[in-house]
């Protein structure tokens, strides 16, 4: 009788808290991958020439600030 307690609650119990753990680590690297996005492009334009150095230490400055409030 012991084992039919034990049949697939025991097996799959697992996979619950895996599951959340994968959706929250997922859900934070995209917002990593966005925010680096951003300064990625912000790079890009300083270095083709399309802003000037203040405007890029602006901007990067208003990026890092977000990402520490968020």
């Amino acid at each position: 009788m012991d084992t039919l307690n034990h049949g697939w609650g025991m097996g799959f119990g697992w996979l619950i808290p895996i599951l959340i753990i994968a959706i929250l680590f997922y859900t934070f690297q995209d917002k990593k991958k966005e925010i680096s996005s951003a300064q990625d492009i912000l790079d890009k334009r300083y270095a083709s020439g399309g802003i000037d150095k203040e405007e890029y230490e602006e901007k990067s400055k208003l990026l890092k600030e977000q990402t520490h409030k968020g």
